[in-house]
């Protein structure tokens, strides 16, 4: 699925409204004031609605007669879509909820990527192999700073996936690059992680090499290697976050309705929150 575009006053009540929910600063089951939201963002009612069919769409709210628009149970959410995942790292890099997240999804990455390099090795193309290489390239220059170390790692293993030659397989990037992209981020910017060139040339000369075994040895020592990485940066040892939770927020709420509501239409009762809600691998 393709991310949700973040411009304009559309794209910023999207981005504030996801971010209060997701952080559980608008809990679980409330039901939202639209009236209350309206003014405080200082949003048209359509431009509000507009914002809330985008969080529908991901499985966040929905609407009932006689209820509103209200909060769906997190078991409800679509967590695997890109902006879902970046809506819950934005809370910050502290919290144990944001280190449970990256260690789901290390976790996935586990279970996919050291598969998907079997299978490159034994399809890669002369061109995949082209785009690795400029890939660990980048990743070895120093000029660019943590945004460019980070966006050479991501091409690295957008290129990877895409060497399997499985569409499906290539679709799952945007999921390992949320999460990727956000720890880099940690990693890069605390200057506390490994060299990354060695571990991601390993597999590249696996994968040249047509040796789908050593490919996902390697493969699986790189991830060890994150895995070293994110937690020398938080002191803490691998298995000790906390699992995520939705929490209670501060906002207002209130969890009856009196009137009736279109797809995404209006509720009555108050949710108007008071706030806002790399070395690579």
């Amino acid at each position: 699925m393709t991310p949700y575009a973040r411009r304009g006053v559309h794209g910023q009540t999207v981005e504030t409204l996801a971010r209060r929910v997701l952080s559980g600063e608008i809990p679980e089951g409330a039901t939202l004031d639209l009236v209350a939201l309206q003014g405080e963002l200082d949003v048209s009612l359509t431009a509000l609605r507009e914002s809330l069919k985008v969080l529908a769409a991901k499985g966040i709210v929905d609407a009932r007669q006689k209820r509103g628009t209200f909060v769906r149970a997190r078991a409800d959410w679509n967590l695997l879509d890109a902006d879902v995942l970046r809506w819950q790292f934005a809370g910050g890099t502290e919290s144990g909820t944001d280190l449970a997240l990256l260690r789901n999804l290390g976790e996935v990455r586990g279970i996919i990527e050291p598969a998907a390099v079997r299978l490159a090795a034994e399809r890669r193309t002369e061109a995949d192999l082209a785009t690795l290489e400029a890939a660990i390239t980048a990743m070895g220059e120093q000029e660019g700073g943590p945004a460019h170390a980070v966006e050479a790692d991501l091409a690295f293993h957008r290129a990877l996936l895409a060497a399997t030659h499985n569409e499906l397989l290539e679709r799952l990037e945007m999921v390992i690059e949320s999460g990727l992209a956000h720890r880099d981020e940690i990693v890069h910017s605390s200057q506390a992680g490994e060299d990354p060139v060695p571990s991601h040339r390993a597999v590249l000369d696996a994968v040249r090499d047509r040796d789908p075994a050593a490919a996902e040895h390697a493969m699986r020592a790189l991830l060890d290697q994150a895995v070293r990485d994110l937690h020398r940066v938080h002191g803490t040892a691998p298995g000790t976050e906390d699992a995520p939770g939705t929490g209670e927020g501060a906002a207002s709420v209130t969890r009856e309705g009196t009137e009736d509501a279109s797809a995404t239409g209006e509720g009555t009762e108050s949710a108007s929150a008071t706030g806002e809600g790399t070395v690579n691998r």
